[in-house]
């Protein structure tokens, strides 16, 4: 084999990986059909029958709430906003503790504040890297009223967390941003808790640019999301809804052509996780002849989506650093077309586990006296020093690889030029031993 590319030496692939592109002729005429009606917005924010949106908006959540198998969908301008109206949608009294991961978008997490709730960290489950169901049940007080999950990286969140909550007599909400399809026990993510949540943004499976859905099938649930998507205040009122707490008018709207695009974009879902499914089945069957890595986890009930191809990588093993290791598999790899400058879709961690951002660290979040941190009665609580979450802070800073190198887009020719690039890294793996990262 020859010589590594970070020393020179030729890399496995030179041209670039094939773009991950889903629109096509159906979304040009989709929106072409919006155009010509010329109403790109049928929504009104007061009691009225525009309050509920146009028609691409009502057939789009028609056709999700099909596909899911839910009875509500709700359309709205992200999976932020979705977050927001799926808490909110819960009416909690501030100072109520929310349950979240650590290892995630921090518009997750951000969530419960925004209603002045007070977001608690709970540790991941390190084959699954969705909250570790254990570790919740520790994080449990007499003030806490809601647990926020993640499908992260496309795995459904345990089933014991449903468990747990109906237990406690706590809401779970789902954040299935990334696992569009994803089933557990042939239920879809986003639909294993009271109310979930979908993204529409532009690098996940299917996209409208900007978007999201908000899932349920509690009808008082489902009515609190539409309001607070719509200017709730204003219309509280006509809808007859009596607990108005919670219900702050917002304008988290979709507008019609955007709908119009992820109508078409739902119908190629199953095929595009099909491929992603391929491509990821097979590469994690290839890299586990390499002793350090683990490559993701499927249980018998489990149909993963994949938004990304997340590996552990352990040291121990390998000896040298997973930096170094992931540094050396990049310089092996070209780039993706129409993601050029992003660079080899390769990396070493995630996100940093939020709690270290300093919104958490300073415990500030309104004004400048702590709000509504101060609320839990208790300056040391919640805990958000480093190595409170150890698992998630491993992950991140030591074990975790994830990359986008297996999506739909992809044939296994071009899996096997990733599988070629690791193994060649890990056969010339003693030549790295004298790098460390600041020397790359």
């Amino acid at each position: 084999m020859s010589k590594l590319a970070i020393f020179g030496g030729k890399p496995v692939r030179s041209y670039p990986f094939p773009p991950y592109r889903t629109l096509g002729e159906e979304e040009i005429e989709a929106v072409n059909r919006v155009m010509e009606k010329g109403q790109l917005s049928r929504f009104i924010g007061a009691w009225h029958p525009d309050f509920w949106g146009g028609e691409e908006i009502r057939a789009l959540e028609e056709e999700w709430a099909a596909f899911f198998n839910v009875k509500h969908a709700i359309a709205v301008n992200s999976c932020t906003s979705g977050l927001q109206c799926a808490i909110g949608a819960l009416d909690l009294e501030p100072g109520d503790e929310v349950i979240v991961p650590p290892l995630t978008m921090s518009a997750t997490v951000v969530a419960p504040l925004v209603f002045d709730c007070i977001p608690v960290f709970s540790d991941c489950d390190p084959a699954t890297f969705c909250l570790d169901p254990e570790r919740v049940q520790d994080a449990i007080t007499h003030r806490t009223r809601a647990i926020l999950a993640v499908d992260l990286f496309g795995h459904p969140i345990s089933e014991r967390l449903r468990e747990i909550a109906k237990d406690k007599g706590l809401y779970l909400v789902e954040d299935a941003a990334q696992a569009p399809g994803a089933t557990k026990g042939g239920r879809y993510s986003g639909t294993l808790g009271d109310i979930g949540v979908f993204s529409l943004n532009y690098h996940k499976h299917i996209h409208c640019g900007e978007g999201g859905i908000v899932v349920t099938d509690d009808d008082d649930l489902a009515i609190r999301a539409r309001l607070i998507r719509n200017h709730a205040e204003s219309c509280v009122e006509g809808a007859g809804v009596e607990s108005i707490s919670g219900l702050i008018g917002f304008n988290f709207r979709l507008t019609e052509i955007q709908a119009a695009i992820a109508r078409e974009q739902l119908k190629k879902l199953p095929e595009l996780l099909s491929k992603r499914r391929a491509n990821a089945r097979w590469l994690s069957k290839e890299l586990k002849d390499i002793p350090a890595l683990s490559p993701p986890e499927e249980g018998e009930d489990v149909d993963h989506a994949y938004y990304v191809h997340a590996i552990r990588y352990d040291e121990k093993v390998a000896e040298i650093s997973r930096d170094v290791f992931v540094a050396a598999v990049r310089r092996e790899l070209p780039v993706m077309a129409g993601r050029e400058e992003d660079g080899v879709l390769i990396r070493g961690g995630y996100v940093r586990p939020l709690y270290l951002l300093p919104i958490f660290q300073q415990k500030r979040c309104y004004g400048r006296k702590g709000y509504p941190f101060t609320l839990s009665g208790r300056s040391e609580w919640p805990n958000y020093t480093e190595g409170c979450c150890p698992v998630s802070e491993r992950l991140h800073f030591k074990e975790l690889i994830i990359h986008e190198l297996m999506h739909a887009g992809l044939s296994i020719s071009d899996m096997k030029d990733v599988r070629d690039a690791f193994f060649k890294v890990w056969e010339k793996r003693d030549e790295l031993k004298r790098l460390s990262i600041q020397d790359i």
